[in-house]
């Protein structure tokens, strides 16, 4: 135990963590440009005239550059810090399960939420459309928004807050807001949307606080999306993926049901983050215990 604090003590002096969060949100922008640039200098030679009008194509397209620009300032500053990649929380060794829970929590909160709505009257069921093509075309779309979303909110800012004395659960709060900040220009943004938003991320991040791993998250966040949007046909966040599996219909658009912002902007979505997100803290504080519980040979 004394060896480990001497070693921590020890450790070469590296960036001040608020300078790298601010150092990384400047090479972002700039990165968004380049690669933006980039992006769409490809999908004009491609498309013509095309890659001006929204779809699903230019959609991926834009969120790879995005992806790109958040992955290059953060390995930068890595580097700089003299951190490894790892320290990203991108490792699957031993996380795959991670992988699996992130799924599983989305289905219950899903079959939880939505059975909910549809046995009180919210939303009700009017049509049925498979499309294997587009099906498979939103998922790698959502894939993306989560693997960007969360190297940068939990990988590289939240991993960073909590290297400083910050409480984890401030760090997690401030990370989650930042998070739902991101989100502030979406259409038919709220209060209760963005309160809900700010509970996403806290939900999505809880599990970091103790793993240091991103497994959970982007599972969670991808099949988040995936299942609300392109599976139910509930706007995600205030925007329309297109086409989906099911066809809903609202009978009235109200805090119960979300409205044109899609399921996030739901009390039942709020009461339901809550609640596992408290499961989730509650498994990791339990996981902390038991390991310090367990003597350590020296």
């Amino acid at each position: 135990m004394e060896t480990e604090e001497i070693r921590e003590k020890k450790e070469p002096k590296r960036l001040p963590v608020w300078a790298c969060i601010l150092l990384f949100a400047l090479g972002l922008f700039v990165c968004m440009g380049l690669y933006g640039t980039i992006g769409f200098g490809l999908l004009s030679l491609i498309l013509g005239d095309e890659a001006r009008h929204p779809g699903l194509l230019v959609y991926t397209v834009t969120e790879a550059s995005m992806l790109l620009s958040v992955l290059t300032p953060a390995v930068i500053l890595l580097y700089f810090e003299r951190r490894p990649f790892s320290d990203l929380g991108l490792t699957l060794k031993g996380h795959v399960r991670g992988l699996w829970y992130g799924l599983l929590v989305a289905m219950l909160l899903y079959l939880i939420g939505f059975g909910l709505s549809l046995a009180i009257g919210e939303v009700e069921v009017t049509g049925f459309q498979f499309d294997p093509l587009n099906l498979l075309g939103t998922f790698v779309f959502c894939l993306l928004v989560a693997l960007t979303e969360e190297i940068m909110m939990r990988g590289y800012i939240l991993g960073r807050l909590l290297h400083t004395r910050m409480n984890k659960f401030l760090a997690l709060f401030v990370s989650a807001l930042l998070f739902a900040l991101l989100h502030i220009f979406n259409p038919n943004v709220a209060f209760l949307p963005m309160l809900n938003l700010v509970l996403a991320g806290m939900l999505i991040g809880a599990s970091y606080l103790y793993t240091r791993n991103l497994c959970f998250p982007i599972s969670l966040h991808l099949f988040w999306n995936w299942i609300q949007g392109p599976i139910l046909g509930y706007q995600v966040s205030g925007n329309d993926l297109g086409t989906s599996l099911l066809t809903l219909h609202l009978p009235e658009e109200n805090v119960l049901n979300g409205g044109a912002f899609g399921f996030e902007g739901s009390l039942i979505c709020t009461v339901l983050m809550i609640i596992f997100t408290i499961l989730i803290v509650w498994w990791g504080e339990k996981r902390e215990a038991i390991s310090l519980a367990v003597p350590r040979s020296c």
